[in-house]
């Protein structure tokens, strides 16, 4: 009897990652998730989806790379950490993660935009933006007939049908 206790204690050691696995990144949030909707605090809402955006992301990231995970012996210890890390309220790794990496690329997706390639120009081209023709604009007329433009377009009452301000005072592209 002893000795097959100690086997079945031996399986459990060694499979712990499997065994634990499933419980602390999918039976645990779920539960906490169903309890947060329930709640009126916004604070454990925030921890759960930032917790299921962070989940989604490593299993894409296992899904996207599978081949090689499957050569990283410890990958399942590392997750379970990660994981563990993510879940406990204690640390608020979901938080910490979600302002400090996955915010600011959202945020301000230009920062990181590494496949904006930019357009050829020619004469017969047109400014990318509001901003190239706005100084194409200021260029060619002046500040004073910019401060002039922005001034009549103040004034001037906007109908629900256009959200356009047309450049007419000789503004060629």
């Amino acid at each position: 009897m002893g000795s097959g206790a100690g086997n079945f204690l031996k399986v459990v050691a060694k499979n712990i990652d499997v065994l634990a696995g499933p419980v602390v990144s999918l039976v645990y949030p779920l539960y906490a998730s169903i309890r947060a909707i329930e709640t009126k605090s916004p604070v454990d809402d925030q921890q759960w989806l930032t917790y299921w955006v962070l989940y989604s992301m490593i299993t894409l990231f296992e899904l996207t790379f599978a081949k090689l995970v499957e050569w990283i012996p410890f990958w399942s210890y590392v997750k379970l950490i990660v994981t563990c890390w993510l879940v406990i309220p204690y640390f608020s790794g979901a938080a910490y993660v979600y302002e400090h990496y996955v915010r600011p690329v959202y945020v301000n997706p230009q920062a990181v935009n590494i496949w904006y390639i930019p357009r050829k120009k020619d004469i017969f081209s047109k400014p990318d933006d509001i901003l190239s023709a706005a100084e194409k604009y200021i260029e060619e007329n002046g500040t004073e007939a910019f401060e002039k433009l922005i001034n009549r377009a103040d004034r001037e009452p906007r109908s629900s049908s256009s959200n356009y301000m047309f450049f007419d005072e000789g503004y060629r592209y």
